[in-house]
């Protein structure tokens, strides 16, 4: 049978990411030619549910009317101009919105006593998840420099902790399969232990299927390393710039939902010990575990914010880093001081993603994706998901709002992992795909993070598919 034309062509010149491509040139891709709200469909007419939300980016849909609107809006005006020495429309008004959506009253008011002096007040612009990761780094890494924390700045992060791939954010990143061969281009970093409850090494509670999976004996022994870890610099005399979190799930890792209080717990050892922390919220920012913020949503207000994915609607390349006054006023100085943060891109500021991105805010704070819509969503997917414990093979589902991990093992008694060159996660989204539903493995975690525009009906349908995938492996 004929290759389609332009699978043919994506084969011939196109290198995708984290993709072995002999295996790749082996079948004919599915080539996505067009979108409409949750669906999308190939160069054969064939329809999907887009049930990863095009890897976690798309937030109200494909082809929201508002959104579309925005960006053609603006088109009428202009499409880019630099933010090196110039300043523009859309990227102002933008930085005020986020400001005001990432400092919210009712959280800090009175409880937020923790929070007092870290108001998150300035907004640096960048293209992608890493860069407004590397952006944070290189901030606190200057800030560190400069308030005589340390001469040479050290960063603290999260067994498994996935940051972006640029040099940097991979420094700042543990996950050993991505970032092994890059060992000697790196910086060390600092790691703490990930508070993985369902192969927790301390509580080994029994896997029983039911609601309480986990027995409550659990005495935060996975705070207890962290705790060591600070000391352990300080008497060092090197004390840590900046500590990287993903707040209430960690994605690469496998969905690993962080056990309630967990955030809150890190977050006041790293005050006191005066470490800034540096909030990755490139896939948990903007609603998806619940809260605008998910850090919020602990009550924890970071001293850097990063934010993407999400943030344009899943439409553009763009992300933000949102610092406090306190790391900002370490770079000001005359142009002689040398205190200038010199770092930026062509397309910071870029005014389509602006635009797009404020029209994305305004459908989250009072459109049909606000949190009523993501709620509902939320106990669609709780409830749907429980008919998956009949299968012996599900090890473990883990929910954070809309965003869903399935983990699959051998047997869930023993919960033992399958040998990664059996390929089990990625031989379960192929047979979803050819059901008709599209979502990608984190290794054999399964995930869902449906658009927040899914129906009940097409929940329904992700997971009943989702279920028939598994039994269809599994029986091979």
């Amino acid at each position: 049978s004929m290759m389609h034309p332009l699978a043919q062509k994506d084969i011939q010149h196109i290198w995708h990411p984290f993709t072995q491509m002999e295996e790749w040139c082996k079948e004919e891709p599915v080539v996505i030619t067009s979108g409409q709200g949750t669906m999308l469909r190939d160069q054969y007419g064939r329809s999907y549910l887009d049930a990863n939300a095009s890897i976690w980016t798309n937030l109200h849909g494909h082809r929201h009317p508002l959104l579309n609107q925005a960006i053609v809006r603006h088109l009428g005006k202009i499409s880019h101009s630099s933010a090196l020495g110039l300043a523009n429309e859309p990227a102002s008004l933008l930085a005020e919105a986020l400001i005001r959506a990432a400092n919210p009253s009712r959280l800090f008011g009175k409880r937020g006593a923790s929070c007092a002096n870290s108001k998150l007040k300035k907004v640096f612009y960048s293209d992608d998840g890493s860069t407004a990761l590397e952006t944070a780094l290189k901030m606190a890494y200057e800030h560190a420099r400069r308030s005589g924390v340390s001469g040479k700045p050290r960063f603290l992060s999260v067994k498994n902790g996935y940051h972006g791939d640029t040099v940097g954010a991979v420094s700042l990143g543990q996950v050993p399969l991505f970032h092994r061969a890059f060992g000697s281009l790196l910086f060390g970093t600092d790691k703490v232990m990930s508070p993985y409850c369902y192969r927790c090494p301390f509580n080994r509670a029994r896997p029983e299927r039911s609601e309480a999976r986990f027995s409550r004996r659990c005495q935060w022994e996975c705070v207890d390393g962290f705790e060591q870890k600070l000391e352990q610099a300080c008497k060092r005399g090197r004390p840590h710039a900046g500590w990287v979190v993903e707040p209430v799930v960690q994605g690469v890792a496998g969905m690993v939902v962080q056990p309630q209080g967990w955030l809150q717990r890190v977050a006041r050892l790293a005050r006191q010990a005066s470490i800034p922390l540096i909030a990755d919220e490139v896939m948990t920012g903007f609603g998806r575990t619940g809260p605008l913020f998910a850090s919020h949503g602990e009550g924890v207000q970071p001293d850097f914010l990063c934010v993407a994915k999400g943030m344009t609607g899943g439409y553009l390349p763009m992300a933000a880093t949102l610092v406090t006054d306190t790391i900002y006023q370490s770079f000001l100085g005359s142009h002689s001081s040398g205190k200038t943060f010199y770092h930026g891109h062509s397309y910071t500021g870029n005014q389509l993603g602006a635009s797009v991105s404020l029209a994305s805010l305004k459908l989250l704070q009072q459109g049909e994706s606000n949190w009523l819509r993501r709620k509902a969503i939320t106990r669609n997917l709780s409830a749907g998901l429980q008919s998956l414990w009949a299968i012996p093979q599900v090890g473990d589902i883990r929910q954070a709002g809309t965003v869903v991990g399935v983990e699959l093992v051998q047997n869930w008694q023993t919960r033992k992992p399958w040998d990664a060159s059996l390929r089990i996660g990625a031989r379960v989204c192929q047979a979803m795909a050819a059901r008709g539903v599209l979502t990608r493995p984190i290794g054999d975690v399964i995930v869902l993070m449906p658009p927040y525009c899914a129906t009940p009906d097409q929940i329904d349908t992700m997971i009943t598919v989702l279920q028939q995938a598994i039994v269809e492996v599994m029986a091979r």
